[in-house]
Protein backbone atom coordinates (compact mmCIF):
# COMPACT_ATOMS: atom_id res chain seq x y z
CA UNK A 1 0.00 0.00 0.00
CA UNK A 2 2.71 2.45 -1.02
CA UNK A 3 0.24 4.94 -2.49
CA UNK A 4 -3.31 5.48 -1.34
CA UNK A 5 -6.22 7.36 -2.83
CA UNK A 6 -8.30 9.68 -0.66
CA UNK A 7 -11.06 7.08 -0.64
CA UNK A 8 -8.58 4.44 0.58
CA UNK A 9 -7.33 6.74 3.33
CA UNK A 10 -10.90 7.45 4.41
CA UNK A 11 -11.78 3.75 4.35
CA UNK A 12 -8.70 2.87 6.40
CA UNK A 13 -9.55 5.58 8.91
CA UNK A 14 -13.10 4.25 9.27
CA UNK A 15 -11.94 0.64 9.76
CA UNK A 16 -9.23 1.57 12.28
CA UNK A 17 -11.57 3.92 14.18
CA UNK A 18 -14.25 1.22 14.34
CA UNK A 19 -11.72 -1.25 15.72
CA UNK A 20 -10.40 1.21 18.32
CA UNK A 21 -13.92 1.96 19.53
CA UNK A 22 -14.70 -1.76 19.62
CA UNK A 23 -11.59 -2.60 21.63
CA UNK A 24 -12.29 0.27 24.04
CA UNK A 25 -15.82 -1.06 24.51
CA UNK A 26 -14.48 -4.58 25.09
CA UNK A 27 -11.98 -3.42 27.72
CA UNK A 28 -14.51 -1.23 29.55
CA UNK A 29 -17.08 -4.03 29.55
CA UNK A 30 -14.52 -6.59 30.73
CA UNK A 31 -13.31 -4.43 33.62
CA UNK A 32 -16.81 -3.33 34.62
CA UNK A 33 -18.21 -6.85 34.45
CA UNK A 34 -15.38 -8.42 36.36
CA UNK A 35 -14.51 -10.76 33.50
CA UNK A 36 -11.26 -12.50 34.27
CA UNK A 37 -10.06 -13.33 30.74
CA UNK A 38 -7.98 -10.12 30.60
CA UNK A 39 -5.47 -11.74 32.95
CA UNK A 40 -6.00 -15.33 31.86
CA UNK A 41 -3.32 -17.65 30.54
CA UNK A 42 -5.57 -18.42 27.58
CA UNK A 43 -5.49 -14.81 26.36
CA UNK A 44 -1.72 -14.62 26.72
CA UNK A 45 -1.04 -17.98 25.06
CA UNK A 46 -3.42 -17.37 22.15
CA UNK A 47 -2.03 -13.86 21.61
CA UNK A 48 1.49 -15.30 21.45
CA UNK A 49 0.30 -18.03 19.06
CA UNK A 50 -1.36 -15.42 16.87
CA UNK A 51 1.80 -13.27 16.77
CA UNK A 52 3.97 -16.27 15.89
CA UNK A 53 1.70 -17.17 12.97
CA UNK A 54 1.19 -13.58 11.84
CA UNK A 55 4.91 -12.76 12.03
CA UNK A 56 5.88 -15.50 9.59
CA UNK A 57 3.37 -15.43 6.72
CA UNK A 58 3.96 -17.35 3.51
CA UNK A 59 4.53 -15.00 0.60
CA UNK A 60 2.52 -15.92 -2.45
CA UNK A 61 3.72 -15.17 -5.99
CA UNK A 62 5.70 -12.06 -6.85
CA UNK A 63 5.57 -10.86 -3.24
CA UNK A 64 2.17 -9.37 -3.94
CA UNK A 65 0.22 -11.17 -1.23
CA UNK A 66 0.87 -13.30 1.82
CA UNK A 67 -1.00 -15.93 3.81
CA UNK A 68 -0.77 -16.84 7.47
CA UNK A 69 -2.69 -19.47 9.49
CA UNK A 70 -3.28 -17.03 12.37
CA UNK A 71 -7.06 -17.46 12.16
CA UNK A 72 -6.65 -20.66 14.20
CA UNK A 73 -5.67 -18.54 17.21
CA UNK A 74 -8.58 -16.10 16.88
CA UNK A 75 -11.11 -18.90 16.40
CA UNK A 76 -9.75 -20.70 19.47
CA UNK A 77 -10.20 -17.42 21.37
CA UNK A 78 -13.82 -17.26 20.18
CA UNK A 79 -14.54 -20.56 21.94
CA UNK A 80 -12.38 -20.07 25.03
CA UNK A 81 -12.80 -16.33 25.64
CA UNK A 82 -15.76 -15.09 23.63
CA UNK A 83 -16.02 -12.19 21.12
CA UNK A 84 -14.15 -9.67 23.27
CA UNK A 85 -11.18 -11.92 23.94
CA UNK A 86 -11.02 -12.93 20.27
CA UNK A 87 -10.93 -9.25 19.27
CA UNK A 88 -8.02 -8.61 21.63
CA UNK A 89 -6.12 -11.59 20.21
CA UNK A 90 -6.69 -10.35 16.63
CA UNK A 91 -5.54 -6.83 17.57
CA UNK A 92 -2.09 -8.16 18.45
CA UNK A 93 -1.35 -8.08 14.71
CA UNK A 94 -0.40 -4.47 15.42
CA UNK A 95 2.73 -5.61 17.26
CA UNK A 96 3.61 -8.69 15.21
CA UNK A 97 7.02 -8.96 13.59
CA UNK A 98 5.61 -8.85 10.06
CA UNK A 99 7.25 -6.21 7.88
CA UNK A 100 5.26 -3.11 7.14
CA UNK A 101 4.72 0.45 8.24
CA UNK A 102 2.40 1.75 10.92
CA UNK A 103 -0.58 2.13 8.59
CA UNK A 104 -0.35 -1.47 7.36
CA UNK A 105 -0.05 -2.72 10.92
CA UNK A 106 -2.94 -0.56 12.09
CA UNK A 107 -5.17 -1.73 9.26
CA UNK A 108 -4.25 -5.40 9.73
CA UNK A 109 -4.82 -5.20 13.47
CA UNK A 110 -8.17 -3.51 12.97
CA UNK A 111 -9.18 -6.02 10.30
CA UNK A 112 -8.35 -9.02 12.49
CA UNK A 113 -10.03 -7.50 15.56
CA UNK A 114 -13.27 -6.76 13.72
CA UNK A 115 -13.42 -10.15 11.98
CA UNK A 116 -12.68 -11.96 15.25
CA UNK A 117 -15.37 -10.05 17.13
CA UNK A 118 -17.94 -10.63 14.37
CA UNK A 119 -17.18 -14.35 14.35
CA UNK A 120 -17.58 -14.46 18.13
CA UNK A 121 -20.99 -12.82 17.91
CA UNK A 122 -22.04 -15.34 15.26
CA UNK A 123 -20.85 -18.15 17.52
CA UNK A 124 -22.95 -16.86 20.42
CA UNK A 125 -25.98 -16.20 18.22
CA UNK A 126 -26.13 -19.89 17.30
CA UNK A 127 -25.85 -21.06 20.89
CA UNK A 128 -22.10 -21.56 21.15
CA UNK A 129 -20.63 -22.19 24.61
CA UNK A 130 -17.91 -19.85 25.95
CA UNK A 131 -15.16 -21.61 27.86
CA UNK A 132 -13.28 -24.89 27.68
CA UNK A 133 -15.58 -27.26 25.76
CA UNK A 134 -16.42 -30.47 27.58
CA UNK A 135 -17.02 -33.75 25.72
CA UNK A 136 -20.77 -33.41 26.23
CA UNK A 137 -20.84 -30.25 24.07
CA UNK A 138 -19.90 -32.20 20.95
CA UNK A 139 -21.20 -32.42 18.28
CA UNK A 140 -23.58 -29.54 19.09
CA UNK A 141 -20.74 -27.03 19.21
CA UNK A 142 -19.66 -27.79 15.65
CA UNK A 143 -22.40 -25.81 13.87
CA UNK A 144 -21.88 -22.57 15.86
CA UNK A 145 -18.12 -22.89 15.36
CA UNK A 146 -18.51 -23.51 11.61
CA UNK A 147 -20.64 -20.37 11.36
CA UNK A 148 -18.02 -18.42 13.33
CA UNK A 149 -15.27 -19.61 10.99
CA UNK A 150 -17.30 -18.64 7.92
CA UNK A 151 -18.05 -15.18 9.31
CA UNK A 152 -14.39 -14.68 10.26
CA UNK A 153 -13.20 -15.51 6.75
CA UNK A 154 -15.95 -13.46 5.07
CA UNK A 155 -15.35 -10.32 7.14
CA UNK A 156 -11.57 -10.60 6.90
CA UNK A 157 -11.54 -11.01 3.13
CA UNK A 158 -14.32 -8.45 2.69
CA UNK A 159 -12.37 -5.76 4.54
CA UNK A 160 -9.18 -6.58 2.62
CA UNK A 161 -10.86 -6.63 -0.81
CA UNK A 162 -12.63 -3.35 -0.12
CA UNK A 163 -9.25 -1.74 0.51
CA UNK A 164 -7.75 -3.23 -2.65
CA UNK A 165 -10.63 -1.95 -4.75
CA UNK A 166 -9.92 1.58 -3.52
CA UNK A 167 -6.22 1.52 -4.35
CA UNK A 168 -5.04 3.24 -7.56
CA UNK A 169 -4.88 0.86 -10.57
CA UNK A 170 -1.13 1.19 -11.01
CA UNK A 171 -0.55 0.24 -7.41
CA UNK A 172 -2.92 -2.66 -7.02
CA UNK A 173 -4.06 -4.19 -10.31
CA UNK A 174 -1.47 -6.97 -10.12
CA UNK A 175 -2.11 -7.51 -6.44
CA UNK A 176 -5.85 -7.75 -7.00
CA UNK A 177 -5.24 -10.17 -9.84
CA UNK A 178 -2.99 -12.36 -7.70
CA UNK A 179 -5.45 -12.45 -4.83
CA UNK A 180 -8.25 -13.17 -7.28
CA UNK A 181 -6.26 -16.05 -8.70
CA UNK A 182 -5.60 -17.50 -5.25
CA UNK A 183 -8.98 -16.58 -3.76
CA UNK A 184 -10.50 -20.05 -3.76
CA UNK A 185 -7.28 -21.55 -2.35
CA UNK A 186 -7.07 -18.90 0.36
CA UNK A 187 -10.71 -19.28 1.34
CA UNK A 188 -10.48 -23.06 1.61
CA UNK A 189 -7.17 -22.82 3.49
CA UNK A 190 -8.52 -20.25 5.93
CA UNK A 191 -11.65 -22.31 6.60
CA UNK A 192 -9.63 -25.49 6.92
CA UNK A 193 -7.08 -24.12 9.33
CA UNK A 194 -9.73 -22.23 11.27
CA UNK A 195 -10.91 -25.67 12.40
CA UNK A 196 -7.63 -26.00 14.25
CA UNK A 197 -9.03 -23.34 16.55
CA UNK A 198 -11.66 -25.80 17.72
CA UNK A 199 -8.95 -28.42 18.13
CA UNK A 200 -6.98 -26.06 20.38
CA UNK A 201 -10.08 -25.38 22.47
CA UNK A 202 -10.92 -29.10 22.75
CA UNK A 203 -7.35 -30.06 23.71
CA UNK A 204 -7.29 -27.32 26.34
CA UNK A 205 -9.43 -29.56 28.55
CA UNK A 206 -6.70 -32.22 28.46
CA UNK A 207 -3.35 -30.43 28.22
CA UNK A 208 -4.14 -26.79 28.95
CA UNK A 209 -1.98 -24.11 27.26
CA UNK A 210 0.23 -26.84 25.77
CA UNK A 211 -2.58 -27.33 23.23
CA UNK A 212 -1.31 -24.27 21.37
CA UNK A 213 2.16 -25.81 21.13
CA UNK A 214 0.76 -29.06 19.75
CA UNK A 215 -1.19 -27.21 17.06
CA UNK A 216 1.87 -25.20 16.01
CA UNK A 217 3.17 -28.32 14.26
CA UNK A 218 0.30 -28.73 11.74
CA UNK A 219 0.12 -24.94 11.37
CA UNK A 220 3.72 -24.72 10.25
CA UNK A 221 3.37 -27.80 8.08
CA UNK A 222 0.56 -25.86 6.39
CA UNK A 223 2.83 -22.85 6.05
CA UNK A 224 5.55 -25.03 4.50
CA UNK A 225 3.04 -26.51 2.01
CA UNK A 226 1.87 -23.05 0.96
CA UNK A 227 5.50 -22.02 0.65
CA UNK A 228 6.17 -24.88 -1.74
CA UNK A 229 3.17 -23.85 -3.82
CA UNK A 230 4.48 -20.27 -3.93
CA UNK A 231 7.97 -21.47 -4.84
CA UNK A 232 6.56 -23.51 -7.73
CA UNK A 233 4.71 -20.50 -9.10
CA UNK A 234 7.85 -18.42 -8.62
CA UNK A 235 9.74 -20.95 -10.72
CA UNK A 236 7.07 -20.65 -13.42
CA UNK A 237 7.48 -16.87 -13.48
CA UNK A 238 11.26 -17.18 -13.57
CA UNK A 239 11.00 -19.53 -16.54
CA UNK A 240 8.79 -17.04 -18.37
CA UNK A 241 11.15 -14.17 -17.60
CA UNK A 242 14.19 -16.12 -18.82
CA UNK A 243 12.51 -16.94 -22.14
CA UNK A 244 11.43 -13.32 -22.60
CA UNK A 245 14.94 -12.11 -21.87
CA UNK A 246 16.34 -14.53 -24.43
CA UNK A 247 13.96 -13.16 -27.08
CA UNK A 248 14.71 -9.54 -26.24
CA UNK A 249 18.46 -10.17 -26.28
CA UNK A 250 18.10 -11.37 -29.86
CA UNK A 251 15.53 -8.76 -30.93
CA UNK A 252 16.67 -5.88 -28.75
CA UNK A 253 14.56 -3.12 -30.33
CA UNK A 254 11.47 -4.58 -28.66
CA UNK A 255 12.97 -4.71 -25.18
CA UNK A 256 10.15 -4.69 -22.60
CA UNK A 257 7.56 -5.43 -25.30
CA UNK A 258 6.64 -8.89 -23.99
CA UNK A 259 5.98 -7.63 -20.46
CA UNK A 260 3.83 -4.76 -21.74
CA UNK A 261 1.82 -7.04 -24.03
CA UNK A 262 1.29 -9.31 -21.05
CA UNK A 263 -0.04 -6.36 -19.04
CA UNK A 264 -2.27 -5.23 -21.89
CA UNK A 265 -3.66 -8.71 -22.51
CA UNK A 266 -4.35 -9.13 -18.79
CA UNK A 267 -6.10 -5.76 -18.70
CA UNK A 268 -8.32 -6.72 -21.63
CA UNK A 269 -9.01 -10.19 -20.23
CA UNK A 270 -10.26 -8.70 -16.98
CA UNK A 271 -12.32 -6.12 -18.85
CA UNK A 272 -14.26 -8.83 -20.69
CA UNK A 273 -14.77 -10.84 -17.50
CA UNK A 274 -12.37 -13.76 -17.88
CA UNK A 275 -11.95 -15.89 -14.76
CA UNK A 276 -8.84 -15.62 -12.62
CA UNK A 277 -7.19 -18.80 -13.96
CA UNK A 278 -7.70 -17.74 -17.59
CA UNK A 279 -6.38 -14.26 -16.79
CA UNK A 280 -3.24 -15.82 -15.36
CA UNK A 281 -2.89 -18.06 -18.43
CA UNK A 282 -3.23 -15.11 -20.79
CA UNK A 283 -0.59 -13.26 -18.77
CA UNK A 284 1.81 -16.07 -19.57
CA UNK A 285 0.69 -16.09 -23.21
CA UNK A 286 1.40 -12.37 -23.50
CA UNK A 287 4.86 -12.82 -22.05
CA UNK A 288 5.70 -15.65 -24.45
CA UNK A 289 3.83 -14.60 -27.58
CA UNK A 290 7.07 -13.82 -29.46
CA UNK A 291 9.22 -16.63 -28.06
CA UNK A 292 9.26 -18.16 -31.55
CA UNK A 293 11.63 -15.40 -32.62
CA UNK A 294 14.33 -17.56 -31.09
CA UNK A 295 13.87 -19.75 -34.16
CA UNK A 296 14.13 -16.86 -36.64
CA UNK A 297 17.59 -15.90 -37.95
CA UNK A 298 18.90 -12.78 -36.24
CA UNK A 299 19.79 -11.16 -39.57
CA UNK A 300 16.12 -11.40 -40.59
CA UNK A 301 14.84 -9.86 -37.34
CA UNK A 302 17.31 -6.98 -37.64
CA UNK A 303 17.04 -6.38 -41.37
CA UNK A 304 16.34 -2.76 -42.34
CA UNK A 305 15.32 -3.24 -45.96
CA UNK A 306 12.52 -5.17 -47.66
CA UNK A 307 12.29 -8.87 -46.90
CA UNK A 308 12.64 -11.63 -49.43
CA UNK A 309 9.84 -14.17 -49.67
CA UNK A 310 11.98 -16.66 -47.78
CA UNK A 311 12.65 -14.13 -45.01
CA UNK A 312 8.97 -13.26 -44.80
CA UNK A 313 8.18 -16.97 -44.47
CA UNK A 314 10.71 -17.22 -41.62
CA UNK A 315 8.99 -14.31 -39.85
CA UNK A 316 5.55 -15.82 -40.36
CA UNK A 317 6.69 -19.13 -38.92
CA UNK A 318 7.66 -17.62 -35.58
CA UNK A 319 4.27 -18.39 -33.92
CA UNK A 320 4.70 -22.06 -34.85
CA UNK A 321 8.29 -22.02 -33.64
CA UNK A 322 7.03 -20.56 -30.39
CA UNK A 323 4.53 -23.38 -30.00
CA UNK A 324 7.29 -25.93 -30.59
CA UNK A 325 9.47 -24.30 -27.93
CA UNK A 326 6.91 -24.11 -25.12
CA UNK A 327 4.36 -26.82 -25.86
CA UNK A 328 5.92 -29.19 -23.29
CA UNK A 329 5.45 -26.64 -20.48
CA UNK A 330 2.35 -28.22 -18.98
CA UNK A 331 0.90 -25.26 -17.08
CA UNK A 332 0.53 -23.07 -20.19
CA UNK A 333 -2.58 -24.97 -21.44
CA UNK A 334 -4.81 -22.43 -23.25
CA UNK A 335 -1.92 -19.98 -23.51
CA UNK A 336 -0.52 -22.12 -26.32
CA UNK A 337 -3.41 -21.04 -28.59
CA UNK A 338 -2.55 -17.41 -27.96
CA UNK A 339 1.10 -17.97 -28.81
CA UNK A 340 0.28 -19.91 -31.96
CA UNK A 341 -2.40 -17.67 -33.46
CA UNK A 342 -1.80 -14.09 -32.29
CA UNK A 343 -1.00 -12.95 -35.86
CA UNK A 344 -4.21 -14.27 -37.37
CA UNK A 345 -6.65 -11.64 -38.70
CA UNK A 346 -10.41 -11.46 -38.55
CA UNK A 347 -10.53 -11.26 -42.36
CA UNK A 348 -8.47 -14.46 -42.72
CA UNK A 349 -5.39 -12.71 -44.14
CA UNK A 350 -3.17 -13.39 -41.15
CA UNK A 351 -0.68 -16.14 -40.40
CA UNK A 352 0.35 -18.89 -39.82
CA UNK A 353 -2.95 -20.72 -40.53
CA UNK A 354 -5.09 -18.05 -42.19
CA UNK A 355 -7.90 -18.46 -39.66
CA UNK A 356 -10.80 -15.99 -39.75
CA UNK A 357 -13.40 -14.66 -37.31
CA UNK A 358 -14.39 -16.99 -34.51
CA UNK A 359 -12.01 -19.64 -35.84
CA UNK A 360 -9.28 -17.65 -34.11
CA UNK A 361 -8.95 -18.65 -30.44
CA UNK A 362 -10.05 -15.98 -27.99
CA UNK A 363 -6.61 -15.81 -26.36
CA UNK A 364 -5.05 -15.04 -29.74
CA UNK A 365 -7.59 -12.28 -30.46
CA UNK A 366 -6.89 -10.69 -27.09
CA UNK A 367 -3.12 -10.79 -27.54
CA UNK A 368 -3.40 -9.37 -31.07
CA UNK A 369 -5.03 -6.19 -29.73
CA UNK A 370 -2.55 -5.77 -26.88
CA UNK A 371 0.38 -6.55 -29.19
CA UNK A 372 -0.58 -3.93 -31.76
CA UNK A 373 -1.36 -1.29 -29.12
CA UNK A 374 2.02 -1.66 -27.45
CA UNK A 375 3.84 -1.66 -30.76
CA UNK A 376 2.18 1.62 -31.75
CA UNK A 377 2.65 3.34 -28.39
CA UNK A 378 6.27 2.26 -27.87
CA UNK A 379 9.37 3.95 -29.20
CA UNK A 380 10.92 2.06 -32.08
CA UNK A 381 14.33 2.58 -33.65
CA UNK A 382 12.68 3.92 -36.83
CA UNK A 383 10.05 6.19 -35.19
CA UNK A 384 8.93 7.69 -31.91
CA UNK A 385 6.05 6.35 -29.85
CA UNK A 386 2.56 7.26 -31.04
CA UNK A 387 0.07 8.73 -28.63
CA UNK A 388 -2.62 6.60 -27.05
CA UNK A 389 -5.20 8.53 -29.08
CA UNK A 390 -3.44 7.72 -32.36
CA UNK A 391 -3.16 4.06 -31.39
CA UNK A 392 -6.85 3.93 -30.47
CA UNK A 393 -7.77 5.49 -33.82
CA UNK A 394 -5.72 2.83 -35.62
CA UNK A 395 -7.33 0.02 -33.61
CA UNK A 396 -10.76 1.35 -34.58
CA UNK A 397 -9.68 1.60 -38.22
CA UNK A 398 -8.55 -2.04 -38.24
CA UNK A 399 -11.49 -3.29 -36.17
CA UNK A 400 -13.36 -6.06 -37.93
CA UNK A 401 -10.61 -6.58 -40.50
CA UNK A 402 -7.56 -7.28 -38.38
CA UNK A 403 -8.92 -7.20 -34.83
CA UNK A 404 -12.02 -8.50 -33.08
CA UNK A 405 -14.33 -5.44 -32.84
CA UNK A 406 -15.75 -6.55 -29.48
CA UNK A 407 -12.29 -6.80 -28.00
CA UNK A 408 -11.22 -3.48 -29.51
CA UNK A 409 -14.21 -1.77 -27.89
CA UNK A 410 -13.48 -3.48 -24.57
CA UNK A 411 -9.82 -2.46 -24.67
CA UNK A 412 -10.70 1.14 -25.46
CA UNK A 413 -13.23 1.10 -22.61
CA UNK A 414 -10.50 -0.11 -20.23
CA UNK A 415 -8.21 2.68 -21.41
CA UNK A 416 -11.00 5.23 -20.90
CA UNK A 417 -11.37 4.02 -17.31
CA UNK A 418 -7.73 4.87 -16.69
CA UNK A 419 -6.76 1.26 -16.13
CA UNK A 420 -3.67 1.44 -18.34
CA UNK A 421 -0.71 3.20 -16.73
CA UNK A 422 2.00 3.61 -19.36
CA UNK A 423 4.54 4.52 -16.69
CA UNK A 424 3.77 1.40 -14.68
CA UNK A 425 3.78 -0.70 -17.81
CA UNK A 426 7.18 0.69 -18.66
CA UNK A 427 7.80 2.04 -22.14
CA UNK A 428 11.44 3.12 -22.21
CA UNK A 429 13.22 4.13 -25.40
CA UNK A 430 15.09 1.30 -27.08
CA UNK A 431 18.43 0.39 -25.60
CA UNK A 432 21.53 1.82 -27.22
CA UNK A 433 22.56 -0.30 -30.15
CA UNK A 434 25.95 -1.95 -30.34
CA UNK A 435 28.47 -0.03 -32.39
CA UNK A 436 28.62 -2.60 -35.20
CA UNK A 437 24.88 -2.27 -35.96
CA UNK A 438 23.48 0.30 -38.36
CA UNK A 439 21.68 3.30 -36.89
CA UNK A 440 18.30 2.22 -38.20
CA UNK A 441 17.46 -1.29 -37.13
CA UNK A 442 14.28 -3.29 -37.35
CA UNK A 443 12.31 -1.06 -39.66
CA UNK A 444 10.42 -4.26 -40.40
CA UNK A 445 7.83 -4.33 -37.61
CA UNK A 446 5.42 -7.24 -37.92
CA UNK A 447 3.49 -6.11 -34.80
CA UNK A 448 2.63 -2.58 -35.94
CA UNK A 449 -0.49 -2.43 -38.19
CA UNK A 450 0.66 0.96 -39.51
CA UNK A 451 4.00 -0.43 -40.70
CA UNK A 452 3.35 -3.49 -42.87
CA UNK A 453 6.24 -5.69 -43.88
CA UNK A 454 7.86 -4.89 -47.20
CA UNK A 455 8.57 -7.88 -49.39
CA UNK A 456 10.66 -8.27 -52.54
CA UNK A 457 10.58 -11.26 -54.81
CA UNK A 458 13.35 -13.81 -54.39
CA UNK A 459 15.80 -14.29 -57.22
Amino acid sequence: MSRLTRAAWLYMAVVVTAAVLLLAHVLVQAMAGGQDYLLSRALLVLAVLFMICDSSPTTLTSRQSAWSPSSAATLAAVVLLGPGGAALVGATSLISLRRGGLRERAFNGAMYALSAYASGEAYLALGGHIGVPRPGLFPGIILPFAAAAAVHVAVNHGLLWSMLLLLPPSGASLQRGRLDLHLSLLLVSDLGYATLGLLIAALWHLVGPFAAVLVLIPLFVARWAMGQFAAQEGAYSATMAALCQAVETKDFYTRGHSERVSRGATLLARQIGMGAERVEAIRYAGMLHDVGKLGVPTKVLQKTGPLTEEELAAIQLHPMRGLEIVRQIGFLTEALDGIMHHHERMDGKGYPMGLAGDEIPEFARVIAVADAFDSMTSTRSYRGARSVGEAVAELRKCSGMQFDPVLVDAFIAALAQGRWDSQAAGQPPPAALPGDFPAQVAAQDHDDPTAPLRVVESR
